[in-house]
């Protein structure tokens, strides 16, 4: 059993005793009259402006897992790990285009979910469906991850117990967390993790303002770092510090995939939802590349650990390892916190985005029509808590490889539902038969091909690449089966027009795509406690 560092566990839970207050206390912050409706437990009213939007986004999409597992891929195989920092460039300019028309369309109707939009456009539960789906289950091992983060800060603390120690002991301090998360994710809905990510992110950005100055003047400067690392990869043949020419198409084809799918996850657009005009969405474009500038930062530490001589059987604990090795037990400490609360705030706002597209498409509209507002927020309150029990679950009780390969295989499936919200938004040409279509051949392709990859350690499901047919590169699933899915709705939709098959109803307008706050019918932010009523 590893001896426990008594002074980073204090900070550590100094600071988790601290957002968890803040959590509470998130209930009465800019608290609406009408506290019974998705609009205000699940997108925090409408409400939030540039900074507030800025760092619920980025603790959003910034996570723990990150933290974690970016430094660590740079560990385990140099410069191919890389592949998240140009990825999280290439989005911004994606997202520029059709964010701010999907908040203009969802305050104009109403839309809390993706799906909603997806079922008002093209008028089809079934495709509205297919995307709901597709949403949870890419969703539920990305919260498991969250999971994982916290649990690799505990392992390297020494909190928990050894190999022989009974389980309930060992992962209690998870559990504790845990239900920390559910009950104030429960009691105050997306404005808990928007008030948290402002801990969050300082924590984060310090953190990695000393680590970038502090580790390398110990370990005598970038030069050392980069030549041990250089060392490593020539010796081991594991990687490099620049990609192999055998795995260019594989870095290429996963940035790209990576940042086509990134905001088509629900958390993301349940984050940018939240806002209260398209000028905060359009201005969030702009500023939230500064996190990709931390992301680079992050990532060399995993050349750090390389020069540091951190020797760890799972990759995921490198880079804790590295901050309980280098930093003095108090600042290991705040940076333990620091990854601890960056897996609270992603979790809490993914079981919120979950459960949404559980009560909006698929209780109200397959079990319950005449559900009330009341009943919807209710529900969707429940089911956050039974997705977040399914993450825990998962991650007691299978494989930390398996979670982070189950989050891969998600990343391929949340990519397919890129033709139909993403070219709804632009035009109305494809028709909801060959988006369908299009989504389940990707989604099959995408799931054979993920199950048929192995590993040594792995029999299936053993990563995210393999050989693009036709080519004969390895290069990124999720974007082979997003082609085939393009491919598939667009020949579809040239027969279903050409034999004249039925369209559904739109019920959206094109002025609707451009309209902003305080236009007429547009939803602005809910009605505040003492503010009396709009």
């Amino acid at each position: 059993m590893k001896d426990v560092n008594v002074v980073a566990l204090c900070v550590f839970v100094f600071f988790f005793l601290a957002v968890t207050v803040m959590g509470f206390l998130a209930a009465k912050w800019r608290r609406a009259e009408n506290e019974n409706s998705l609009d205000e437990w699940g997108l925090g009213g409408r409400s939030f402006g540039t900074w507030v939007t800025w760092f619920l986004l980025g603790g959003d999409l910034y996570t723990a897992y990150t933290f974690v597992a970016v430094p660590a891929a740079i560990y385990a195989a140099g410069a191919a790990g890389f592949f998240a920092v140009p990825y999280t460039i290439l989005v911004y300019p994606l997202i520029f285009t059709f964010l701010p028309r999907l908040w203009s369309v969802s305050h104009k109707h109403g839309y809390v979910t993706t799906s909603d939009f997806v079922r008002g456009r093209f008028g089809s539960k079934g495709l509205s469906l297919a995307v709901a789906v597709t949403g949870i289950l890419a969703t539920m091992p990305y919260i498991a991850l969250q999971l994982v983060g916290i649990q690799a800060v505990l392992d390297v603390m020494g909190v928990g117990g050894g190999e022989n120690t009974h389980w309930f002991v060992k992962d209690l301090p998870l559990l504790i967390a845990f239900g920390v998360l559910a009950a104030y994710t429960y009691s105050s809905g997306l404005r808990a993790p928007a008030l948290i990510a402002f801990v969050k992110d300082t924590l984060i950005y310090l953190v990695i303002a000393v680590a970038i100055i502090y580790i390398p003047i110990k370990l005598g400067g970038f030069d050392a770092i980069f030549d041990a690392a250089n060392d490593k990869f020539t010796a081991n043949k594991t990687g490099g510090l620049v990609p192999v020419e055998a795995g260019q198409w594989t870095y290429a084809t996963l940035a790209l995939g990576s940042a086509l799918a990134l905001f088509m996850y629900p958390h993301s657009i349940t984050a940018t939802l939240s806002s209260k005009s398209r000028e905060v969405i359009r201005r969030n474009t702009t500023i939230l590349p500064l996190y990709s500038l931390m992301l680079g930062l992050l990532a060399l530490l995993g050349f750090m650990a390389i020069a540091a001589g951190i020797k760890v059987e799972n990759g995921q604990l490198a880079i804790p390892q590295l901050f309980e090795d280098m930093f003095p037990d108090w600042f290991a400490g705040v940076a333990f916190a620091a990854i601890g609360i960056g897996a609270l705030v992603p979790a809490a706002i993914m079981s919120i985005a979950a459960a949404n597209l559980f009560t909006r498409n698929i209780y109200k509209d397959f079990i319950k029509p005449d559900a009330t507002p009341a009943q919807e927020t209710k529900v969707s309150k429940l089911v956050s808590l039974l997705v977040k029990v399914g993450a825990l679950v998962f991650v007691l009780t299978m494989d930390k490889t398996v979670a982070i390969n189950f989050q891969l295989l998600g990343g391929i499936w949340i990519l397919q539902t890129f033709p139909a919200l993403v070219g709804g938004l632009f035009t109305r040409w494809f028709h909801r038969w060959a988006l369908l279509a299009g989504w389940a051949v990707g989604m099959a392709y995408g799931t054979i091909a993920a199950y048929n990859v192995s590993t040594p350690k792995q029999k299936h499901f053993g990563g995210s690449s393999a050989e693009i047919p036709g080519i004969g590169e390895i290069g990124y699933i999720g974007l082979t089966a997003f082609l085939l899915n393009v491919l598939v709705t667009v020949v579809l939709t040239f027969v279903l027009k050409a034999v004249k098959a039925p369209e559904g109803v739109d019920e959206t307008s094109p002025s609707d795509y451009t309209a902003d706050a305080g236009d007429p019918g547009v939803s602005t932010e809910l009605p505040k406690v003492g503010a009396g009523t709009h």
